[in-house]
């Protein structure tokens, strides 16, 4: 049984919007945009006094307390959608009872760490380098994601933590797509981003030329008055965009049923996982073609094919040579496919190579992330049926 959350339903079937029974203060919710297909991947949730912008409390205790009371009145709102909560920099390095407290109310939410990205804010700056590290860690261990989320992040703090989301500030963006120096800076961070493995999200977008602007950079993610205006409830619609240009010669040869027709759920393992693990798996359901190893970010690293794995760990000395050792090492770069894409687009994936022609497809979302597993001959069957 699920947990009710404190926040208070008025009687035309709308959530109250106070926090907890908070005076003065509101929770205000941003959707985060995919740029490309215009689709809602995200709700970005903040606290908002009465007057303007709430301050985070000093007092870490304070500021642990505020934050419990933004995530039940954030999870009363939005259920499904990944959530972006603030917490300040100073909590994470100095309040480790602030961050146990966090997970305990959120899972009283029924909400899963790895649903949450924290997003820490303009008291970066002036946080001490080492115990601010040690936090970031220590969030990671929890299973929460972490953002960066202010123009003063250093460069070599950005590569040392390496966060999930990068949030280009809403004074960088006002100044697309004229403003030269932002564009350069816009630029930049996206390339340290895309290096690193780290997702660049603008904030603050107003206009459609600056949606044109980002998407030369390769920013994928964005909120801002554009999309909707602060009154926005998670569920309600975002206003549209322009749509991405697309290749024609992509748009002409991809058909078929999109591959989400065929979606299979993954065996998923952590990329640490041994030889004799997998062995188990693939003893355990003989119907199971493949492992995928996925990192603390959800993205695939490799895939185990089962019968070259099997053929490597069941031949003469094979187990004793591989059983406790990692799994990684008979592993194969995983192939990946857009959600999004269609069936004849994810078949000419799988001929790229020949002798893993019938190996299984991995299709992930808009973060890279795995949503699941496709069998190619799944695809020919579908594509066969629909020529007959």
């Amino acid at each position: 049984m699920s947990l009710q959350s404190p926040v208070s339903e008025t009687g035309s079937g709308h959530r109250n919007d106070a926090v907890d029974g908070s005076s003065g203060e509101a929770p205000v919710y941003r959707p985060v945009v995919d740029l490309d297909s215009g689709a809602v991947l995200a709700v970005d949730a903040d606290i908002r006094a009465a007057d303007g912008p709430a301050s985070w409390p000093g007092d870490p205790a304070a500021a642990a307390g505020r934050l419990s009371r933004l995530v039940r009145s954030a999870t009363a709102r939005e259920s499904l959608l990944p959530l972006i909560l603030p917490m300040p920099a100073q909590a994470v390095a100095a309040a480790p009872d602030a961050l146990e407290t966090f997970e305990d109310t959120l899972r009283r939410c029924g909400r899963r760490p790895r649903d949450v990205t924290v997003l820490l804010g303009a008291d970066l700056p002036r946080v001490a380098r080492e115990p601010l590290v040690r936090g970031i860690a220590r969030l990671r261990d929890l299973g929460f994601r972490c953002a960066l989320g202010t123009a003063a992040v250093p460069p070599d703090l950005l590569l040392e933590t390496n966060p999930f989301l990068l949030r280009i500030d809403p004074g960088i963006v006002a100044g697309l797509p004229g403003d030269q120096r932002m564009a350069a800076l816009v630029d930049g961070l996206a390339r340290i981003g895309h290096g690193n493995g780290v997702f660049p999200m603008a904030a603050g977008v107003t206009s459609e030329a600056q949606v044109g602007r980002l998407r030369e950079a390769g920013v994928r993610l964005a909120q801002g008055p554009l999309f909707a205006d602060e009154g926005w409830l998670p569920g309600e619609r975002v206003a549209s965009i322009p749509a991405a240009p697309l290749e024609a010669a992509q748009e002409r040869h991809d058909s078929g049923p999109p591959v989400t027709e065929f979606l299979r759920p993954p065996v998923g393992m952590s990329p640490d996982a041994t030889a004799e693990e997998v062995l188990d798996a693939f003893s355990a359901d003989t119907a199971l073609n493949s492992v995928v190893l996925i990192d603390h970010r959800d993205r695939p690293v490799a895939l185990i094919d089962r019968a070259r794995f099997l053929l490597a760990v069941t031949g003469p000395y094979g187990h004793a040579l591989h059983a406790k050792r990692p799994a990684k090492r008979l592993a194969d770069t995983p192939r990946t496919v857009p959600r999004t894409c269609r069936a004849m687009a994810a078949l000419r994936a799988a001929g790229s190579e020949r002798e893993r022609v019938y190996d299984d497809l991995i299709a992930v979302n808009e973060f890279g992330q795995c949503t699941g597993i496709v069998h190619v001959g799944d695809l020919i069957q579908s594509l066969a049926a629909d020529t007959a």
